[in-house]
């Protein structure tokens, strides 16, 4: 829950604390945007990946192993226990990358394949999944915000007058935001489709 004490003709603090919470947003979204490959091998695609340890914990993978790109097209996965490979090549089979994991019995190798036309449509509409999600995130914000003045306003803690001020402000970082967010996206769409 978000606390803003609202002062009467004082903007900035509503500002700061809007712009703070909707950063968040933006944040979380770059993060994901990582895990969506383009045509090198990074390991963030697959560092949070939950694995199921020793039949009851639930952990990421970058907490169990080591993880390393040695190349563009490779990822190799070196679990601390040797005992976790079966957990871990089943969590990579199960999950939404789309890779077949090679287990040598030391090593997970994690061989990228080349896109094809139909994976890269793939990845675009996950993308757009996680755009639109992002987009929600702000919008809440928003809702959060735009629901303490209007309560102020209805308490009587702030004027008619601020409360349109501060609405008008709560609407324009919504849309620098969203703005924000579809440019990060049409970024990585533009990668997705040029590798």
């Amino acid at each position: 829950m978000i606390e803003i004490q609202l002062v009467e003709n004082e903007i900035k603090p509503f500002e700061t604390a809007m712009d703070a919470e909707m950063i968040k947003a933006i944040k979380h979204f770059e993060k994901e945007l990582l895990k969506i490959r383009t045509g090198r091998a990074h390991t963030s695609l697959i560092e949070d990946i939950i694995v199921s340890c020793y039949g009851k914990d639930m952990m990421p993978l970058k907490k169990i192993a080591s993880l390393a790109a040695p190349d563009a097209r490779l990822l190799t996965i070196q679990p601390w226990d040797k005992a976790l490979l079966h957990d871990i090549e089943r969590a990579l089979t199960t999950s939404d990358i789309g890779i077949v994991p090679v287990n040598d019995g030391d090593v997970i190798k994690l061989p990228l394949p080349d896109m094809s036309h139909a994976r890269r449509e793939d990845l675009i509409k996950q993308l757009g999944k996680r755009l639109e999600e992002c987009k929600v995130a702000i919008r809440n914000v928003r809702k959060d915000f735009n629901n303490i003045i209007r309560d102020a306003k209805k308490d009587k803690k702030i004027s008619e007058n601020f409360f349109n001020r501060l609405s008008d402000s709560l609407q324009k970082f919504t849309d620098k935001f969203i703005d924000s967010a579809e440019n990060l996206s049409s970024k990585k769409e533009k990668d997705i489709r040029s590798v």
